[in-house]
């Protein structure tokens, strides 16, 4: 498998609007270059018959019961906004409208 060249960090730089000088450049592609390579050790590793996992141990979700409740009443729920219109919340237009 080939490295991380001083190009491939360029273009990555790029791509990511980053500035870097040559000597940085050749520092990220180093530092890649390891990142990866110990990523490359993970292949080594026996996981024959150990099935995948987001965990190394299960973890409970807790849920509560769904019940339906009460909806909040609409004039409670405005009654701190900024700026409302009867039970609706007023927010500055963002999109111009087509046609």
């Amino acid at each position: 498998m080939s490295g991380i060249g001083s190009s491939d960090v360029a273009r990555v730089a790029a791509l990511a609007r980053l500035v870097f000088t040559d000597e940085e450049t050749q520092e990220m592609a180093r530092d890649l270059e390891q990142i990866l390579g110990h990523v490359r050790s993970l292949d080594t590793l026996d996981t024959e018959g150990v099935p995948p996992t987001a965990h190394g141990f299960d973890l409970a979700t807790p849920l509560r019961p769904d019940r339906p409740v009460e909806p909040l009443d609409p004039e409670l729920a405005v009654s701190n906004a900024p700026a409302r219109q009867g039970t609706a919340f007023l927010v500055p237009k963002m999109l111009e409208e087509e046609g």
